[in-house]
Formats: C-alpha cells, sequence, structure tokens
C-alpha cells in the first residue's frame, strides 16, 4: 500500500494513503503512517481519495493517529474527495463525528488550521 507525503507549509503535513486500507495494507504503512503523522507538521490532513477499501483495522489506525496528533495539541482531518465508498464507511461508524472529514482539500486545510 502506498503512502506518500507533502508538506504544504511549516504547519500542515498532507498525507496521501492509496490502496487498501485493510490488514496487509493498513500493517504495512502504519509504522510510517504514524512517523509521518508525529513528525513537526501539527497539523495532518489525511487524504484517502485514492483508498479502494477501508477496513475495521484501518479506521482503528487512522484513529489511534488522530488522538495521538490531538495529545500532543495538533488535529487531524480527513480528505474523502468523492470516495463515495470510503465516505459512507466513516459515516457508518460515527468516525467522521470523531476526525472531520471534507470533499476538498481547501476545506480539509482550512479546518486542520482552525
Amino acid at each position: 500500500m502506498p503512502i506518500d507525503f507533502q508538506d504544504c507549509s511549516s504547519q500542515v503535513r498532507h498525507i496521501i494513503l492509496t490502496g487498501r486500507l485493510d490488514l496487509p495494507g493498513t500493517a504495512e504503512i502504519d509504522t510510517k503512517f504514524a512517523a509521518l503523522a508525529a513528525a513537526t507538521a501539527r497539523r495532518v490532513v489525511v487524504d484517502l481519495v485514492g483508498v479502494s477499501f477501508l477496513a475495521s483495522i484501518g479506521i482503528r489506525s487512522l484513529i489511534t493517529n488522530a488522538k495521538a496528533q490531538q495529545s500532543r495539541g495538533g488535529r487531524m482531518v480527513l480528505l474523502v474527495g468523492d470516495n463515495a465508498a470510503v465516505a459512507k464507511t466513516l459515516e457508518a461508524t460515527g468516525i467522521d463525528v470523531l476526525i472531520p472529514m471534507f470533499a476538498s482539500f481547501a476545506e480539509a486545510e482550512q479546518a486542520a488550521l482552525a
């Protein structure tokens, strides 16, 4: 499962996940994801636009990293774009209440900085 990132500014890091966030996919990226989310940028936008499947283990990873970010005084938000399958999964599980999700990067970045 590919994971990439871009520091958009000194305050915002954009982490891009692509592929399946199932057991093997999550295990493959979990350590790097945690390191990227915990880096110097205190605001994180996690891009799930390219995620084709989101399992409970992937949701757990998102929650764990969002809570860690919050405990350090930061914030994590999710970018789902037009990925209806991922958006529905997040809404059905109530994760969208814990970690705000957005359809556009501009909205996600603005919320992360709020």
